[in-house]
This record gives structure tokens, sequence and C-alpha cells, in this order.
């Protein structure tokens, strides 16, 4: 399908120096920029929904539904006020619809001008600032949990541009490179698919997430600053695949750290700080969650029953199981399974009728909006 005809379907039109674009253009030429300004009612403030969110630590809690924590928002600022510095557990793309900003991250000022990305992992205190006038981000959260805990072994590649961010990472992608106009494209299909509350919508949205990160994964993987911190953490995950493998083929089963250990071929002491190195968390964190999401899968997408799925994935019995299950994701069991069944028994035009869809907020070139303007 041409970039054009895709777009068209998403509500979205291209303009190149104020003429709508029609053809695809080769990555090797140039990748115009999505420049839109949406009416300021379909945006939320910045400041007033994310300051009250942040705690005396400087640490922002993102109210994400726990069943599927993804979320993407369209937000706008004036420069009148200024969130705090902050740091999350999640992750964020920031993608700038208009306007200009300073990003601040640590000690850092990072310019952001219109069509740019900015790429945000869980380890940075930063904030935004607007220049000299309003502005209007399109932004795409995320907790990691989503991708590691899915059942694959390879999250750690997808989440690799978000665990290498030290003080020199290029954390803004420009608007030339046309990632971000690609990037902000599976943005859009994030959002028609929320809220997820069926099994489906939840697949095609972790399917587009990943789409999405694979774009950030082959940027960064020939980003100059970045190609040699890519291929390190590359030969890491290939030492731990044998572990991955053996975990998927028994998770059932009790794996302790000596185990783990001896698989990749490593003392104790030393695998249990390269593991948290390489993927984020510690092997005992980690195999919890992938557990739990192996769980979350039967739970969604079979009939087996709650004594049978709590001793596949090796729990000791259903109360321990239902415990740690509703620690993890914020839900009994039985309720997740319920609410996905509830939602798969509606029908795909029902469901998407009650969300707000994407051609609420992307105009196209000829709807009043964009003949008034707000397009440009």
């Amino acid at each position: 399908m041409s970039r054009s005809k895709r777009d068209s379907e998403l509500g979205i039109d291209i303009l190149e120096g104020g003429i709508p674009n029609t053809e695809c253009h080769s990555r090797s030429l140039r990748a115009p920029a999505l420049q839109i300004n949406p009416p300021q009612e379909l945006c939320t403030d910045q400041f007033n929904l994310i300051e009250p969110q942040i705690d005396d630590n400087g640490i922002h809690a993102w109210p994400f539904d726990v069943s599927c924590p993804v979320d993407v928002r369209l937000l706008s600022g004036d420069g009148r006020h200024h969130v705090r510095k902050n740091r999350h557990s999640y992750c964020e793309v920031l993608y700038l619809c208009s306007g200009s900003l300073n990003c601040l991250i640590e000690d850092r000022i990072l310019s952001l001008e219109e069509g740019d990305l900015a790429v945000l992992g869980s380890a940075v205190y930063h904030t935004i600032e607007c220049q000299n006038s309003a502005v209007t981000i399109a932004v795409l959260y995320f907790e990691p949990d989503l991708i590691r805990c899915d059942g694959g072994s390879d999250s750690a590649e997808y989440l690799a541009p978000f665990l290498l961010q030290d003080s020199r990472f290029p954390h803004i992608v420009p608007a030339k490179s046309g990632v971000p106009r690609r990037v902000f494209d599976m943005m859009l299909r994030i959002h028609s698919e929320l809220p997820a509350h069926s099994s489906r919508s939840r697949l095609a949205l972790t399917t587009y997430l990943k789409v999405l990160l694979m774009m950030l994964v082959n940027h960064y993987a020939t980003h100059p600053s970045t190609k040699d911190l890519i291929y390190r953490q590359q030969e890491a995950l290939n030492r731990l695949q044998p572990l991955f493998h053996f975990i998927g083929r028994n998770c059932g089963h009790v794996v302790h750290v000596g185990d783990a250990a001896r698989i990749c071929g490593l003392s104790e002491s030393y695998f249990m700080t390269f593991f948290r190195q390489v993927t984020g968390l510690s092997f005992v964190e980690y195999f919890k969650r992938y557990r739990i999401g192996r769980a979350q899968a039967l739970l969604a997408n079979t009939d087996d029953s709650m004594a049978s799925i709590s001793q596949e994935m090796g729990f000791c019995d259903q109360s321990h199981f239902g415990a740690v299950f509703r620690n993890a994701v914020g839900l009994t069991p039985l309720t997740y399974r319920r609410k996905f069944r509830k939602a798969d028994s509606v029908s795909r035009g029902q469901f998407l009728q009650s969300q707000p869809g994407v051609r609420n907020w992307i105009p196209t070139a000829n709807s009043p909006m964009a003949r008034s303007g707000m397009l440009r």
C-alpha cells in the first residue's frame, strides 16, 4: 500500500511547502515532516495533567490501564508553566506536532523542531520547555513489561534504545531522517486500538508497538554515536539466548539464579550484574514477570482452568498464583479473563464506534479544519 493511501485511510495528509504530498518518496531522498495543528479542545494541557502526578522525589506515575499499560495522548503547552524534571518507570516517545521546544535531560538542553522525535527511557530526569510559542505534542507512554512479558525471548532487543541511554545518547531523532514520520504513523495506529480491552485489540496494539520499536532499533543501529553500543548490546543478548530459550521451554519449573548462570557459562555473581545490565531487571524479577505474561496470554486466549494455568506456570497452588498475578497486573486472574472475554463478545464495529478514533484529532486535507488553516 502506498504511503499516501495509507495516510488517507488514517485521516492524515502530508504537506510539503503548502502543497499536498501525493507521491511516495524514497527513504534516501527527503522525508517530509508531518505538519498538523489540531484544535486546542482536542488537547490536554501538559502542565495541568502531568505536574500533579509527580511526587516529592520527582517520580512520575502514569495512570495506565493495568491490563494493557500503553497510552497515546495529545498534549499542549504555552510556555507559561513548566513541568518539573521527573523520571518514570515507563518509556516515552514524543513527537512534536507544532511549535518548538527544548528537552532538558539531566544537564543537557536539546532542541526540538516541528516533526522531530524524542526518545526517553526510565533512567533520566527530564522535562520539556516551550521556546517562543505554543506547542502541540503527541506522546506515547508504555511500560516495558508490555514487551518483556509477552512470552517472547527477544524483548530486550526491542527495548535496546531505551536501555542504552547514557550521557551521550542522541535522544532527538530529526524529522529529516524520516523516522519520526513513520513512528508517528504507528502512534496513530496504537491510538486507534485504545482502550485495548479485547485480546484482538491487545494483539494489534502490541504488534504496532513492536513495529514502532523496530524503527527505533534500526535507526540507532546505524547512528554513528550508538552503533557500537547497539552492537555490544546484541552481543550480550546473544550470550543470554540459551537462557531465554530454556525459560521458554521450562517456565513451569523452578529456575534458580545458579542454574541460569551455568546455562550462560558465567559465575553467579557476574551473571546477576550482567543480566540486569542487559535486560534492566534482575533475573528473579524477569522470570516472575515472564511467567505472569504467559499466564495472561493463556487467560485471554484459552479456556484452561485457573488451576491448570497456575500449575503450568509453576505456582505451588492456585491461591498463590492469584496473589502474585493480582500484585503484578492489578486484577485477579478471573477478572482479567472476564474483562477480555466481555470485550471479545462485542463485534469489532460496535467496539470501534465507542472509541475516540484517530480521525477525531488528525484532520484530513478536505475537512473544515484543514480549510480553515488548522492543518498547515
